[in-house]
């Protein structure tokens, strides 16, 4: 597969889905029109529809072979344990800068001085566990169950465990190994197959998009909107980069064009779950970790690592205080950086989820829940930015430890078409 033409493709339809749903949203702002009932929410949201759902087909079979192969090498070097502890370290201290970062650029900006709010909104958010539920429902007690419904947390610990298991177990062990690399292969086939048809998801999700937003959902909430964006930028561009500069040792603009295929599809379906089958395959082929490490690296942080959503979260929490005019405090602040970098772990990567635990994060420093509605409007453009964040954060991390496990193919990154398989 041309990865240049498929990128080139995208961004064309991303482009054009813009423009179609720009246009139909100024000639027929009714949700009752004829555009709107046949073909924005008929044939167009069909079709993002019928994209997103493939992708995500394909989630919970990728993590569990992936990781079940990851595992089965990893503890078969006896590394897994310290692979397993720098992985969730770096991703836990990602997302810890990503909110102090957040937090320090809104207060600077103040996005939600200036707003006042003479009556409170009858949105009611979804509750959000507590940590304690989400910590024990990690361990499942059906893995069967656990895949059916797509609890990925338990999908994960499921394949780990079997993974190791497999190199306990002598013969069968290595022929089960086996047998789970070649399922890899014919799953890697599928997302090429997929990827085949990929513009015509990204341009019908595009036109459903802008056909139902405009402009006007968004022209009272610029403060936020662009603060959450500079946040993100600046996230991407000081500490990834300083990552990939200093510790990983490559050029951190040749990583992110290595990378445009995982962006152009995090953007458009605003979910790193769904994200993840391009994700694992460009992490593997054009950046050059090897399969041993992406395996059990990138699975799990699709699952942990939220960089974007933190930023989103901390963000959000200045904008929604200083909208109902409540100061938090020092030790409020210091709390939303403990919240939210902890529900990150419980955060799935799919769209929107980041205003479930959103309200965890309000709740914990006592602001009102109902302030979520003051940003629900711009969410979805917001949520397409920061998933970009978060999938380029999980190749980040990815190439930082498998370059302290020598398990980083430079000859790989540094070939000018990227097409070089990682070596496991």
């Amino acid at each position: 597969m041309d990865r240049s033409k498929l990128t080139r493709s995208i961004v064309i339809a991303m482009i054009a889905g813009f423009a179609l749903g720009s246009t139909i949203h100024w000639l027929e702002p009714s949700s009752e029109g004829v555009i709107e009932t046949y073909f924005v929410s008929g044939l167009f949201d069909i079709g993002g529809q019928v994209f997103i759902a493939t992708l995500k087909l394909l989630v919970v079979p990728l993590v569990f072979v992936s990781l079940v192969c990851g595992a089965s090498n990893l503890s078969g070097n006896q590394n897994m344990g310290l692979i397993g502890i720098k992985t969730v370290a770096m991703y836990l201290l990602t997302t810890a800068m990503a909110i102090i970062l957040a937090l320090g650029v809104a207060n600077v900006i103040n996005p939600g001085l200036g707003i006042n709010l003479a009556e409170t909104s009858s949105f009611a958010a979804k509750d959000s566990p507590p940590l304690t539920e989400v910590i024990v429902n990690i361990f499942p007690s059906n893995p069967v169950k656990a895949m059916a419904e797509g609890n990925m947390l338990q999908v994960i610990v499921f394949a780990l465990l079997l993974g190791v298991a497999m190199t306990r177990s002598g013969k069968h062990g290595q022929d089960l190994s086996q047998s789970m690399a070649r399922w890899n292969e014919v799953i890697m086939q599928l997302v090429l197959m997929l990827m085949q048809v990929a513009p015509l998801g990204v341009f019908c999700l595009m036109v459903t998009l802008f056909a139902k937003l405009g402009y006007s959902a968004i022209s009272d909430l610029m403060g936020y909107f662009f603060c959450v964006l500079l946040v993100l930028l600046l996230h991407f561009m000081i500490t990834y980069s300083l990552l990939l500069r200093f510790v990983v040792g490559v050029n951190p603009f040749t990583f992110y064009q290595r990378m445009l295929p995982v962006m152009a599809f995090g953007f458009s379906t605003a979910s790193s779950g769904a994200t993840l089958p391009v994700t694992l395959e460009t992490v593997e082929r054009r950046i050059g970790v090897k399969k041993s490490v992406s395996g059990f690296v990138i699975p799990l942080g699709a699952t942990i690592n939220m960089d974007g959503t933190a930023i989103m979260q901390g963000v959000a929490t200045v904008f929604i205080a200083q909208a109902y005019n409540v100061d938090i405090g020092l030790m409020g602040y210091l709390m939303v950086i403990l919240t939210a970098t902890l529900a990150s772990v419980g955060t799935a990567g799919v769209p929107g989820v980041g205003l479930i635990t959103l309200a965890l994060v309000l709740t914990q420093v006592g602001l009102p829940v109902e302030g979520i509605a003051l940003i629900i409007g711009v969410d979805r453009l917001l949520d397409m930015s920061r998933t970009v964040v978060n999938v380029v954060g999980d190749a980040t991390v990815a190439s930082v430890v498998a370059r302290s496990e020598e398990a980083f193919d430079l000859e790989t990154f540094n070939n000018e078409e990227g097409s070089s398989l990682a070596k496991v």
